[in-house]
Parts: C-alpha cells; structure tokens; sequence
C-alpha cells in the first residue's frame, strides 16, 4: 500500500488522471439535478444518498432512479441549455495545468454520455476521453431505458475504465479521482485514488482514503513544486 508521499509522487509523475464528474468536476449530482428537472427530485435524491453510501448496487440504484425520472430526450437537452452544471472551483486549472505537462485527462462518471460531454467541452476534454453512461431514447424522444453494456453502468465499471485505458495506451501510472465509493473502489486498478470532498463528504471514502482533499488547489500546488 502506497504511503502518501509515494501518491504525491505517482500523481506528479501520472501518465493519466481520471477524474469522476458527480459532485467532483461539476457542484451537483447530475441524476439529481435531471430528476428535479422532471419534477421527481426528492425520491431520486434519497436513492443517489444510498447509491453513493454504498449500501445498494450502483446498476440496481440506476434503473430504479431512472425507472422513476424516465427522462426523454428533449428534457435532456433542455436541462443542460437551460441549467448546466456548473465547474466546481479550480477545475478548470488543474485540468489546463495537467494538459500543459502532457498528461491525458479522462472523465469517467457513472452520469450521462451527454451532460459529460457538455462538461468535457468546457475544459477542452476530448469527447473520446469520456466515459459515462448512454441513456436510450425511442423514435419519438421518449426514454426506453440505458445501455446496460457500458462499464459504467455497474459497480466496478471505473476499474474496468482504467485497466481498458492501460492495455490500450501502456499507461504506467493512472491516478482516479473522485468523491465517492466507485471511485474509491478503482484503485487498483488505478495507481493512485485522491479522495474529493470539495462539494460533498462521503464519510466512508473521508475515512478510508490516505489522501483527501477539499480543493483542487492543494492538487496544483503539488503540481507547482516541481
């Protein structure tokens, strides 16, 4: 098990980062944010506080949430031009900050495929570097469900991310970043977890995590010292 000074180091010498969207890169939870747009936002949110606390299978959380918001495509689009999320503080630099040094910055989100390409678009991420969750839609805009085939779509999905992006680019060091357990649970495969806290904590990834930070700026701090 890596002690924090050796994490620092295998974050200022990463070959990738990946970062979790939810509450991490964005302030809100997008599932959330999708509910209270449809006019369920209360139950939903109480189903993401048992999804996140771990206590409910993340693809059992999911069809049950979207079950209840069966979201159409125009409500989709509608939410992102009319309420997009918004960058948590010091985002946008860190993400610049690491693209300068050459590292390659995934998104990796158990969210939808296309509130985190708007997010990707925003800090000159390309699409291809996201990794979310496709909702389906049926001829006439109406929800018909989500691709149950992404790996994001169950628990242990981030860590099949990470060990796809390592065959297939010979990255040496993968650090994941995140708030919650399935970010938490990525590591190994990942080299590195660097536990957020900067818009909510979790109290088990707070407790377990040897790194935990509540500000991207202590990230580019470690990254100025060299």
């Amino acid at each position: 098990m890596a002690s924090l000074l050796e994490m620092k180091e295998i974050f200022r010498n990463a070959d990738a980062v990946c970062f979790d969207v939810d509450s991490t890169v964005i302030r809100e939870e997008g599932i959330d944010e999708l509910a209270k747009f449809c006019g369920v936002g209360d139950a939903v949110a109480e189903m993401t506080r048992r999804a996140m606390g771990g206590t409910v299978t993340f693809k059992a959380a999911l069809t049950a949430r979207l079950g209840l918001i069966r979201p159409s495509y125009e409500q989709v689009q509608k939410l992102i031009s009319d309420n997009p999320p918004q960058l948590t503080p010091g985002i946008r630099e860190l993400v610049s900050r690491l693209h300068q040094r050459g590292v390659q910055v995934f998104l990796v989100s158990g969210g939808f495929q296309s509130i985190v390409e708007h997010v990707a678009s925003q800090l000159n991420i390309p699409a291809a570097n996201v990794f979310a969750n496709r909702l389906k839609f049926y001829f006439n805009g109406e929800y018909a469900g989500f691709d149950e085939t992404q790996p994001t779509a169950e628990s242990g999905g981030k860590g099949k991310v990470i060990t796809h992006l390592k065959e297939q680019f010979q990255f040496k060091k993968v650090v994941m970043i995140g708030d919650g357990a399935t970010d938490m649970e990525a590591c190994p495969p990942a080299d590195c977890f660097i536990g957020f806290g900067g818009n909510v904590i979790r109290k088990q990834v707070k407790e377990k995590a040897k790194w935990y930070i509540t500000h991207f700026d202590e990230l580019l701090k470690e990254l100025e010292e060299r």
